[in-house]
């Protein structure tokens, strides 16, 4: 069995290197969300063949080398440094690559990326670059990641990951100081999924989760590969901020299914008309809004209609559109109660945080009210 990676992000060979490696031989097991196939040779003789090394032993600096078969031209080595590690390109939710200044060109892709000891600890995936060339910066799958995900497709099939049903966002200086809490790490929690291991466990929207099973959650994107990582089934620990003091919550981690769960709503009451503070003018969130706006039934909260220029909401970043769901973890229901409860956070002189239901995204966002505004 081999591993190999088929993504390519220079212009145009995506396409191609997916054809080359299922020519090669027929492509029998993949995780797409971490683009690693595993392949199937038949061979009558035994192979030569790499080991894997030890990619969380790599550090920034070390000298790699990278083979490929770059423009088809045959194998091929380059060599460079690691230059960071745990890189996230946007590709999907378990980004965690190691960027290297190997060059890496059209071809490849799939590719071992050695350390000097002649271990793979990575497998070449993408480049950065404005013009289809090496401009220095590629990137590679952690051979830890890859090691992970061969063992379960040569054993299951499939990968496995765990699920807790929490949307997070980052926490930003304005909202760390809404909730009294020091410093900008943890993940904000924004949305927590009906019959979820999260709802069951107790965790709250507006909660900050600051570790996940002992481990330290020092960044947004640390959460979804520690709970991706925790197999099925599996009890954890949940450190959480709220109120302005940490607890421990206890969750039974659930594997993620591939379809969407579509959450329920009742029906919607007459709201009452227009309200205005602070420069915000809220309208109900009628049916006809939902369409416009293209929102989910389960969306519940105030439409900003209007943002008055040069007011506190415009200096903050709201604009018309906007859903506001909740201030400062109270849900508001109508555009009184939005208006009243707003004129209330701006009597305080600590700042405020606004949950948001922005193009279909729930997002917490700071917001300094009061009248000590700088």
């Amino acid at each position: 069995m081999c591993a190999v990676s088929t993504r390519w992000r220079a212009r145009g060979s995506r396409r191609n290197s997916r054809r080359r490696s299922q020519q090669a031989c027929p492509l029998d097991r993949r995780d797409p969300k971490t683009d690693i196939a595993v392949l199937k040779i038949k061979a009558d003789k035994p192979l030569p063949y790499v080991s894997f090394g030890d990619s969380s032993a790599a550090q920034v600096g070390d000298w790699v080398m990278a083979v490929g078969n770059p423009f088809g031209l045959g194998g091929t080595v380059t060599t460079g440094i690691i230059s960071a590690r745990g890189r996230d390109i946007h590709s999907g939710p378990f980004d965690d690559f190691l960027q290297i200044d190997a060059p890496i060109n059209r071809g490849n892709s799939g590719g071992p990326t050695f350390n000097l000891e002649g271990q793979v600890i990575g497998i070449n995936t993408a480049i950065y670059s404005p013009n289809g060339g090496s401009v220095g910066i590629g990137f590679a799958v952690p051979s830890n990641v890859a090691k992970t995900v061969v063992a379960q497709l040569e054993e299951h099939g499939k990968v496995s990951r765990g699920w807790l049903g929490v949307q997070v966002q980052e926490v930003t200086p304005a909202i760390a100081a809404s909730l009294g809490l020091h410093g900008e790490q943890g993940a904000l929690v924004a949305v927590v999924t009906a019959d979820s291991p999260a709802a069951k466990s107790g965790l709250k929207q507006g909660d900050v989760i600051l570790s996940f099973n002992g481990n330290e959650v020092s960044h947004l994107r640390d959460l979804p590969r520690l709970v991706a990582a925790t197999a099925p089934g599996s009890h954890a620990t949940i450190g959480v901020w709220r109120g302005g003091q940490t607890m421990q919550l206890q969750a039974t981690v659930e594997e993620v299914a591939n379809n969407e769960q579509v959450a329920s709503a009742t029906g919607e009451e007459d709201q009452p008309a227009r309200s205005e503070a602070l420069g915000m003018h809220f309208s109900p969130l009628t049916s006809e809004a939902r369409r416009e706006l293209h929102l989910a039934k389960d969306v519940h909260g105030v439409v900003v209609a209007q943002v008055d220029s040069g007011s506190p909401a415009d200096d903050d970043g709201l604009s018309a559109g906007d859903i506001l769901v909740a201030i400062d973890q109270q849900p508001v229901n109508n555009p009184q109660e939005a208006a009243k409860k707003l004129k209330e956070a701006a009597a305080s002189p600590k700042k405020s945080a606004l949950l948001l239901n922005r193009h279909g995204v729930t997002q917490y966002v700071g917001v300094n009210l009061g009248s000590d505004r700088g």
